[in-house]
């Protein structure tokens, strides 16, 4: 995830050359908190916010108690975190749910912002944990947005509900009476968005509220726009009292502010947020986990959450076996390839490990995600005997397996290389002090990329 990256930086920076002093001075703190304003700033931060952030944050780090602590750095740290997590709004908040069924959410926001994208991923979300979703489409002046969304509701396999270019509000009355017809627990609206916010598409919006009084009205924003979500955030709020915020696109800006800014401007929730152009790359808005990692404290949490989705238990423990076993193979590397994928990939999952979040930046250039695609080829290119036991591989069937994938045959040498080192880690892993010279064989393999 870009989102924060350049803040986290920044804030890494500064809390190592805090480090660095040992005990701290009032003079230093002061100096410390003057830096990481600045870094609020130009993470896009509402100016009033940081400023009261700060604020805050300065007034308990100068205590005495804090001062006279042989770990001030770690003391102010923590500071910084639960401020982190009580501005972007203390807990997550999940969707609520009508008692009498259909949940109805109104998805609303700007044109361009990833709301009709936002509703399938939401539908293919709720649909994996029980739901039984009907997608809405009221969007009838975007061109081709109606088709957008059948398109989604079919990759999914949702229901999607238009009417053309009927009244949206009448087609919000039919959808939900569509939907108790037959037994549909949740309907998610599509609505019309506008390149910028105007009277009528305000109006037209307080009209479906009023006709169909939604369980929860959500507040797509491009997490890209900077410091214009939050007079957007205000807008559509004033309007409509929204229930909740969506952050899309977070994985294309290093910024963030939006996500710092909006919770404490218009005090209503982030509730998820979108990590990819995929439609499972959506995630429920965590403030702890997110305040870990823009802290370089990593998301282990999040990192289980994506694991679980991506393995399941059986394939878990079958691995477990092989790993004690040292009967790793070819094929199991595949299968990790392809969870490593479905997790986000390499980067992704490097960005919630504890330690590495805040200097991703830095080790980017030694992350190859199209080494580990190669080597996926290169193993496809063999035979079923040979992935189990890569020591009969000779050098024909090298030749064979370098024609077959596209590659050279120092390709091929290079991953079965890696292969071996791999073993060999795992019997150091087992017995440590027997392979205790071999630790140079963690750094090879992760400066192979296998």
């Amino acid at each position: 995830m870009a989102l924060f990256s350049s803040l986290s930086e920044r804030l890494n920076h500064i809390f190592s050359k805090m480090t660095k002093h040992g005990k701290l001075t009032a003079l230093e703190i002061k100096e410390a908190m003057r830096e990481i304003r600045v870094a609020l700033l130009e993470a896009d931060v509402n100016f009033s916010v940081a400023k009261e952030f700060i604020a805050k944050v300065s007034e308990l780090a100068v205590g005495e108690e804090i001062l006279k602590s042989l770990t001030p750095t770690q003391q102010v740290i923590k500071i910084v975190r639960d401020n982190l997590i009580e501005l972007m709004g203390g807990e997550n908040q999940k969707l609520n749910v009508s008692p009498k069924p259909p949940t109805v959410i109104m998805m609303c926001g700007l044109q361009g912002s990833g709301k009709t994208t936002m509703s399938g991923k939401l539908a293919l979300k709720l649909k994996k944990e029980g739901k039984k979703p009907l997608l809405v489409a009221c969007d009838i002046y975007r061109p081709a947005a109606i088709d957008q969304l059948k398109v989604l509701g079919k990759s999914i396999q949702v229901d999607v509900f238009e009417r053309g270019t009927q009244n949206p509000i009448k087609t919000c009355k039919e959808a939900i009476e569509y939907a108790e017809k037959f037994s549909l627990d949740t309907v998610i609206i599509d609505t019309a968005g506008r390149l910028q916010i105007d009277e009528k598409l305000m109006q037209e919006l307080k009209e479906i509220k009023k006709a169909i009084n939604p369980t929860e009205i959500l507040l797509v924003i491009d997490a890209m726009i900077g410091q214009e979500a939050v007079s957007v955030s205000t807008a559509f709020n004033d309007a409509l009292d929204v229930t909740g915020v969506v952050l899309t696109k977070i994985d294309g800006d290093t910024r963030g502010g939006a996500a710092l800014s909006i919770r404490s401007v218009i005090g209503k929730p982030i509730k998820f947020v979108g990590v990819g152009e995929k439609l499972t790359d959506i995630e429920p808005f965590y403030p702890d986990r997110m305040a870990s990692r823009i802290l370089g404290m990593g998301d282990v949490l999040t990192l289980i959450d994506k694991a679980q989705e991506a393995v399941d238990e059986k394939t878990a423990k079958e691995l477990e076996r092989k790993f004690k076993e040292n009967s790793f193979d070819l094929n199991d590397y595949i299968e990790q390839v392809n969870s490593l994928k479905k997790m986000g990939g390499l980067k992704s999952v490097l960005s919630m490990m504890p330690g590495i979040g805040g200097k991703l930046k830095q080790i980017e250039d030694q992350i190859d995600e199209k080494k580990l695609e190669k080597n996926k080829a290169i193993i496809q290119s063999m035979t079923p005997k040979e992935r189990a036991n890569p020591d009969i591989i000779n050098g024909s069937r090298r030749q064979r397996i370098a024609k077959g994938a596209g590659v050279e045959v120092s390709d091929v040498n290079l991953l079965i290389k890696q292969f071996n080192q791999s073993k060999e880690m795992m019997k150091m892993m087992k017995n440590p002090k027997a392979y205790g010279g071999k630790m140079k064989i963690m750094k090879n393999l992760m400066g192979g990329g296998f």
